[in-house]
């Protein structure tokens, strides 16, 4: 008789609380972590692993995707779940909402989102859960039963949407959004967004702290001018363009007004997604000095800290908001060092070439935004962070723990005793050149073609079972959906 599933052997076990890796055995039984310590008695395991002295980190908790945005949601569910596991990500938040693209279907959440779950159930190689975007006031009204039957937690604005369109301008965002006749997705709705979701906050008390609002904070009024300006000038093209025609400082403005907006309606938990330049991000902060009672909480993308417009690979890097020049690059990875940035995600959004690219192919105002890359995101975070003097245990912080505690995971983010045994390994000293034909994921392109990386994610473990090994995904989808605890 055993006691022990799994005991991962010879491993330097990275977690949130120290900087540096501690060399330690893990000891798993029924999914759960039960020791973390040298010296684990391997006659008590039913299976040993020995990890040749790499680095283990908590599996990553990708805190931002859209499953389903551009390809058929099953499909996705599990394609792009195999590029995760393939990049150590073993829990996704996935972004999703009624109207075009997704699941290209309007009405009420009580009818959309039970669809949702059942094309994603038995897909996934990885644990997933959902935000919502509250599209409609029915929508705003659905939260509370959202969070009570589908432990659905977090909900999104969108603030460019109403004015501007996924992939530049666009005269009909109502028919876009699929909202109802004489309904306006405007600073008003997003108004009554956040006191829907703080009324839902004191429905439930005890999740409180998780029930949050992000917020995609771009302003329409000014890209759409800007997009202008940038079109008549015809001096710019390609990712530089569009850079210029969503400038830093509507990320700045939206950034304001949603802070505003928070204080007004007296929800403090805000989180500011995928900022992208110093602008926005000095926004986000002097918000917080002005509004201390708001935790705010502040994302960045991986893919914002790995390329630039300049050094990414073509117009496959067209995303919202975009990739930046250099010196933005660089005033983030600032902020990730100081402690300003709370966590790093993917927002991993699989847009195949026939999709992507527009005709003529390289018009970047006629391609689609967005890519994937949660393969690269803990192997980019390492090798990196690690170039800049970042330490491994703040790496972890801000791919697994900080994520993990915000939207109300409370078994994962952590390699420790009684939580998910989520893991994965890492080869620090392996340098290697991404290349998308070698990819899990279904693009057949990434904007980090030929980037080289020095860490390697060599195995993933989902709950104990091994999932990612000898460069390849191991067994049957295996993903959970994430019922978020609704605490009475």
């Amino acid at each position: 008789m055993t006691d022990y599933d799994l005991v991962l052997t010879n491993v330097r076990v990275v977690t949130d609380e120290h900087d540096e890796p501690r060399d330690a055995d893990i000891a798993v039984r029924d999914g759960r972590i039960v020791l973390v310590a040298p010296g684990a008695d391997l006659a008590r395991a039913a299976r040993v692993v020995d990890g040749g002295g790499k680095l283990a980190f908590p599996g990553v908790v990708d805190a931002h995707q859209h499953w389903g945005i551009y390809n058929p949601l099953d499909e996705d569910a599990a394609t792009e779940s195999r590029a995760c596991a393939q990049g150590g990500v073993t829990s996704v938040l996935s972004y999703m909402r009624t109207g075009r693209y997704y699941l290209n279907k309007g009405g009420p959440y009580a009818d959309f989102f039970p669809e949702v779950r059942e094309r994603t159930a038995g897909r996934a190689h990885v644990d997933y859960a959902y935000h919502l975007a509250p599209l409609s006031t029915a929508h705003i009204d659905e939260i509370p039963a959202l969070v009570r039957d589908h432990g659905v937690t977090s909900f999104k604005v969108f603030m460019f949407y109403g004015g501007h369109g996924l992939h530049g301008r666009s005269a009909d965002q109502s028919a876009f959004l699929m909202t109802p006749e004489g309904e306006r997705y405007d600073y008003a709705h997003f108004e009554f967004v956040m006191r829907g979701v703080q009324a839902a906050r004191e429905e439930f008390p005890a999740l409180a702290d998780q029930i949050s609002l992000s917020l995609h904070c771009e302003t329409a009024e000014i890209m759409t001018a800007y997009t202008k300006l940038v079109e008549e000038a015809g001096e710019l093209s390609g990712l530089a363009a569009y850079s210029a025609s969503r400038p830093q400082h509507s990320e700045g403005l939206a950034v304001s007004i949603a802070s505003y907006l928070a204080h007004e309606t007296g929800l403090p938990t805000i989180n500011l997604l995928h900022l992208t330049s110093r602008k926005a991000v000095d926004a986000a902060v002097r918000m917080g000095r002005a509004f201390p009672h708001i935790d705010f909480r502040r994302e960045v993308t991986v893919g914002h800290l790995l390329a630039d417009i300049d050094t990414a690979h073509g117009i496959g890097g067209k995303v919202n908001p975009p990739l930046r020049p250099r010196e933005d690059v660089e005033a983030l990875w600032e902020y990730v060092l100081d402690g300003t940035v709370d966590w790093v995600v993917s927002d991993h959004a699989c847009c195949r070439e026939e999709a992507k690219f527009g005709d003529p192919a390289d018009d970047v105002f006629l391609a689609k935004s967005g890519f994937g890359g949660a393969e690269y995101l803990l192997a980019g975070m390492v090798t990196e962070g690690t170039r800049r003097g970042l330490s491994l245990g703040r790496v972890a912080a801000l791919t697994a723990w900080n994520p993990a505690r915000r939207y109300g995971l409370p078994t994962k983010g952590r390699i420790a005793a009684g939580y998910d045994a989520d893991i994965a390994l890492v080869d620090p000293g392996h340098t290697w050149t991404v290349r998308a034909a070698d990819s899990e994921s279904t693009q057949e392109y990434t904007p980090f073609e030929g980037f080289e990386l020095t860490a390697r994610v060599t195995d993933t473990f989902l709950r104990g079972h091994h999932i990612y090994a000898d460069g390849k995904v191991c067994g049957d989808p295996l993903g959970s959906y994430l019922h978020r605890p609704t605490g009475g």
